[in-house]
């Protein structure tokens, strides 16, 4: 993929904890091409959230960066100062949280929170002209203007959400990082936020990576999928190939435990326990609940290889039919 928008090479991150140093990112690798939606899905633990704090730099104690590179337009990010890195934030790269209330000052109106971000970014405009954009702002992401009178209170989950992101755009981002965007929302409100961040994407040209456990909502968002378990990338494939023929035994038991209207009966889990990180088994960390599994898989690890056109796996028999 030439001309990627972000690059990340061999990312690593760990926590210090008194039973050991726990690995939450080991050694990921992915390219984002300008334009794309590109989605990280596992079960909660694998090291999603981790990977996307840790590409913004937001890793803090006990967590640290223990390798690797991330480059936005072939800029270095751990080579820029803190300050340098905090004006990249909203800039160039930008997170929409998991947590709307949380991260939403609930002192502050929404519009002196999009002048806040402005502001910080030496965006500086009369007071006519700034009030015009953040209703320009709220516009874009569905709300109306007097939105921005109004505490974080006095909106509703997905309200709430749709201002995150309208202070996730105000600075026109390259890359947006959208961290389980439509946790806690009912399936409607899920839909509402969905389609405004598909429609601020595509009105950007940014790239965007979704973050998420709902394989059926990276279905129908993204363009190419990447499956982590225990802090790895085990597979990633275009969306379409993932759905219908996934090659790692993880990838297809989670396919296979969404709901379909063609099989009826009984929902089909993963059976066992995703490990500790900080006490993954040897060779395959999959390989306890991994019904393929045989004893190379308890002794080697697998290493990402090419499976097919724009796909990889890290599995020692990704083509054995399930």
């Amino acid at each position: 993929m030439s001309g990627a928008v972000l690059e990340v090479t061999d990312l690593c991150v760990s926590y210090a904890h008194p039973l050991g140093l726990v690995r939450a990112v080991d050694g990921v690798s992915f390219r984002l091409a300008p334009g794309e939606r590109f989605g990280l899905a596992g079960e909660s633990g694998c090291g999603k959230s981790t990977m996307a704090l840790a590409i913004l730099r937001m890793i803090r104690p006990p967590g640290r960066i223990d390798g690797g590179s991330v480059r936005l337009d072939g800029v270095e990010l751990s080579s820029l100062s803190r300050e340098a890195m905090r004006q990249l934030r909203l800039a160039g790269i930008a997170l929409v949280p998991q947590g709307s209330m949380n991260s939403l000052n609930p002192v502050m109106r929404i519009g002196r929170q999009i002048e806040d971000a402005l502001a910080n970014h030496g965006v500086a405009l009369p007071r006519k002209a700034l009030n015009a954009r953040i209703a320009d702002l709220l516009s874009t992401v569905g709300l109306r203007g007097e939105v921005a009178a109004m505490y974080p209170h006095e909106l509703s989950g997905g309200m709430k959400q749709r201002a995150c992101i309208a202070i996730a755009i105000c600075l026109s981002p390259r890359v947006i990082i959208a961290d389980e965007p439509t946790s806690a929302l009912d399936v409607v409100v899920q839909r509402q936020v969905m389609e405004t961040l598909a429609r601020v994407q595509r009105d950007l040209g940014a790239a965007v990576i979704l973050v998420g456990h709902d394989m059926g909502l990276m279905a129908q968002f993204v363009d190419r999928l990447g499956i982590m378990y225990a802090g790895r990338l085990v597979e990633v494939a275009p969306v379409g190939t993932m759905v219908t023929a996934p090659r790692h035994p993880y990838t297809r038991a989670l396919i296979s435990s969404l709901p379909s209207l063609d099989r009826k009966g009984e929902l089909q889990g993963i059976p066992g326990l995703a490990p500790l990180l900080r006490d993954l088994p040897p060779g395959c960390a999959f390989h306890p609940r991994c019904p393929l599994a045989a004893e190379r898989c308890r002794r080697e690890a697998p290493a990402l290889r090419t499976a097919g056109e724009a796909a990889v796996v890290a599995c020692h028999f990704a083509e054995t039919a399930p």
